[in-house]
């Protein structure tokens, strides 16, 4: 039995409120192509200032930080394709576009922290059995360095990390940076006060333990994105009550909520609608799911009887 698709699609003309939300949503990527570029060039230059340092100061705190804040380098430069691809237009072959890159690189950035990680784990381990000298003076002032550098970079991210997982990724990579630096810079000076160099690895290993809390965030989100789960600031109980008590519907099923991209949602749906359905109601229902839910990309099919319909019962997907 084939039913009669009624597609509409919220466009900008629709709804005042939407449009204006749209502006602010789905473009976000680009307000941040200054803060990549930004970040980039700062982070690298810093990595190869880091690394020459680290080697004539013998101090595993900064050579390691150097690897992390490579990793941070990688970090952005994916965030940044993905927000450029995501803003590619659709093909006959990618009907979404590329939007799904974003949430690959989220994907990806979280494994990225992960290896960094891990890597300051070995070095630090290591250190703790064998200790080495540390030079205090240039520990400190790249270090110092890198939080002015890696907290500048995290705030320019920062209103975005909300709104959008990719944006986060980025963000927390500056972040947790700054953490290592001010590790960094707390560790040389108790050396220096006291002379107790294992405080060095010691504080390498507490950074890790911040660096893994919010990087485990970051890696559910974007697993469960990758999943098509339902974003976490929509509620499926909310969307349902709500296209349940439209004028008219009798009942919803076969309701899906999924990522097409870190920052924009759709949806699809069968309203039961025993008096038919118009175009009127339709750009309306699109419109509200815009503005109330931030879902942009609405899909909805009206059914007059559901009994017909093989997707209506709850455990058919």
């Amino acid at each position: 039995m084939s039913h009669s698709h009624h597609h509409a699609h919220a466009n900008d003309h629709d709804h005042a409120g939407h449009a204006h939300h749209h502006a602010g949503h789905s473009h976000a990527p680009q307000n941040f192509g200054v803060a990549f570029a930004v970040g980039a060039s700062l982070n690298a230059a810093f990595v190869v200032a880091e690394l020459v340092f680290g080697y004539l100061a013998q101090s595993l705190a900064l050579i390691s930080d150097a690897v992390h804040n490579l990793s941070d380098v990688i970090a952005l430069l994916l965030a940044w394709a993905a927000a450029w691809l995501a803003r590619q237009l659709p093909t006959d072959r990618h009907t979404y576009g590329y939007r799904r890159a974003s949430i690959l690189a989220a994907l990806a950035n979280a494994g990225l922290l992960f290896v960094a990680v891990g890597g300051i784990v070995v070095e630090a381990v290591d250190r703790l059995r064998q200790p080495a000298e540390v030079a205090g003076a240039t520990v400190v002032l790249v270090a110092a360095l890198g939080i002015v550098i890696n907290g500048a970079t995290a705030l320019l991210f920062m209103r975005g990390r909300d709104s959008d997982l990719n944006i986060r990724g980025a963000y927390l990579h500056m972040a947790a940076d700054a953490g290592v630096s001010l590790g960094v810079v707390i560790a040389a000076l108790v050396i220096m006060l006291t002379g107790w160099s294992s405080v060095d690895p010691a504080v390498s290993l507490g950074v890790v333990a911040v660096v893994l809390v919010s990087g485990w965030g970051l890696a559910r989100d974007s697993v469960n994105l990758a999943l098509d789960a339902v974003p976490r600031h929509i509620e499926l109980g909310e969307v349902r009550d709500y296209l349940g008590a439209l004028d008219g519907v009798a009942a919803v099923h076969d309701l899906h909520i999924w990522a097409m991209s870190t920052n924009e949602t759709a949806l699809t749906a069968h309203l039961v609608r025993p008096g038919g359905s118009d175009d009127l109601f339709l750009h309306r229902v699109c419109g509200e799911l815009a503005h109330r839910f931030k879902i942009h990309h609405a899909t909805l099919q009206i059914e007059a009887d559901a009994s017909a319909c093989r997707l209506a019962p709850a455990d058919v997907v």
